[in-house]
C-alpha cells in the first residue's frame, strides 16, 4: 500500500510541475508580428482576444507593408504585415502571402469640401496633377493640396495601381502612417488623401467612389473598386513556432471573423 501511495503521489507531483510547465510556457510565449500600420486595428483586436484566451502576447509592430515583409524575410519577426498582395519577386524570394482579410481604401477630404463623390478617373486625374483646383470638379475655388503615404507604403502600393498613378503622382506630402494622413487632410480644408476604411472617423469625409461609398458589403462584392487585401507574410525557409502557428490560424478562422468584422475590415469566412 505504501509502494502505491508513494507511486501515486509522485505521478501527481510529477502531472503537477508539467501542468505548471505548460503554462508557464504558454504566459512567457510571444508571437511578433510586423509591418502596415493600416492593419493596426485588425491585429490589436485579434492579438487582444488570442492572448486572453491562450495567455501568448502577440507583439505588433507598425514599420509599414514593406519594412513588415523586410522583418520577416530577415528572420526579425515571426509574422509580417503587408496592405497589399506580395510582388513576384518576393514570392520568388521565398515568402508566402495568406490574405486575412479585405480592406477598403476610402478617399478623403476635410469634412468642409462641399464635395462627396468622384469617379476613380478624376481621383486619378487629381493625384497626377491634371486637375489642380477643386472648382474643376464641382467644388470650391481652391488650390488641390494632395496628401499620401510614403514609399513602400502598402495603401500608397494599393492605391496607385488601382488608379493607374504608379510613380505618377504629385504628392505635397507623403507621410508615414494611416493616422498621420487622417490628421492631415482633417486639419486643411483643401486636402485630399487616401486610408484605410478601417481607420477613418468622423474627423474627415469619406467620399464616393463611381457612385458606391465603402462599406463591408461594397468591398465584399467588388462594388468598391479602390480595395486591397490585409495580408499575413511568412518565411518558408523559417517554420513557425507552435505559438505564431496556433495565432496564425486562429486568425484565418472562422472564429476570427467577428473580430475583423468590429475592427473595420472584411472578412474572408
Amino acid at each position: 500500500m505504501k509502494k502505491i501511495l508513494s507511486v501515486l503521489i509522485v505521478s501527481l507531483l510529477t502531472a503537477a510541475a508539467v501542468f505548471a510547465q505548460g503554462a508557464n510556457d504558454s504566459a512567457n510565449a510571444t508571437v511578433s508580428t510586423d509591418g502596415s500600420t493600416s492593419m493596426e486595428s485588425v491585429i490589436l483586436s485579434l492579438a487582444e482576444v488570442y492572448e486572453e484566451n491562450t495567455g501568448v502576447v502577440v507583439t505588433y509592430n507598425p514599420t509599414g507593408s514593406g519594412s513588415g515583409i523586410t522583418a520577416v524575410s530577415e528572420g526579425r519577426a515571426d509574422i509580417g504585415l503587408s496592405s497589399r498582395a506580395l510582388h513576384d519577386d518576393e514570392v520568388a524570394s521565398g515568402l508566402t502571402g495568406t490574405t486575412v482579410a479585405l480592406d477598403g481604401i476610402a478617399i478623403i477630404v476635410n469634412n468642409a469640401n462641399p464635395i462627396t463623390d468622384l469617379t476613380v478617373d478624376q481621383i486619378a486625374a487629381l493625384y497626377k496633377g491634371e486637375i489642380t483646383n477643386w472648382s474643376e470638379v464641382g467644388g470650391n475655388d481652391e488650390p488641390v493640396v494632395l496628401i499620401g503615404r510614403e514609399a513602400g507604403s502598402g495603401t500608397r502600393d494599393g492605391f496607385e495601381s488601382i488608379t493607374g498613378t504608379e510613380d505618377a503622382c504629385k504628392y505635397n506630402q507623403e507621410l508615414t502612417s494611416t493616422g498621420a494622413v487622417i490628421t492631415a487632410v482633417s486639419s486643411n480644408p483643401s486636402a485630399i488623401g487616401y486610408a484605410s476604411l478601417s481607420a477613418v472617423s468622423d474627423q474627415v469625409k469619406t467620399l464616393l467612389v463611381n457612385g458606391v461609398a465603402p462599406s463591408e458589403e461594397t468591398v465584399l462584392s467588388g462594388d468598391y473598386k479602390i480595395q486591397r487585401p490585409f495580408v499575413f507574410v511568412t518565411n518558408n525557409a523559417t517554420e513557425l513556432s507552435e505559438a505564431a502557428q496556433d495565432f496564425f490560424n486562429f486568425a484565418i478562422s472562422a472564429d476570427a471573423s467577428d473580430i475583423i468584422a468590429d475592427a473595420g475590415a472584411v472578412p474572408l469566412v
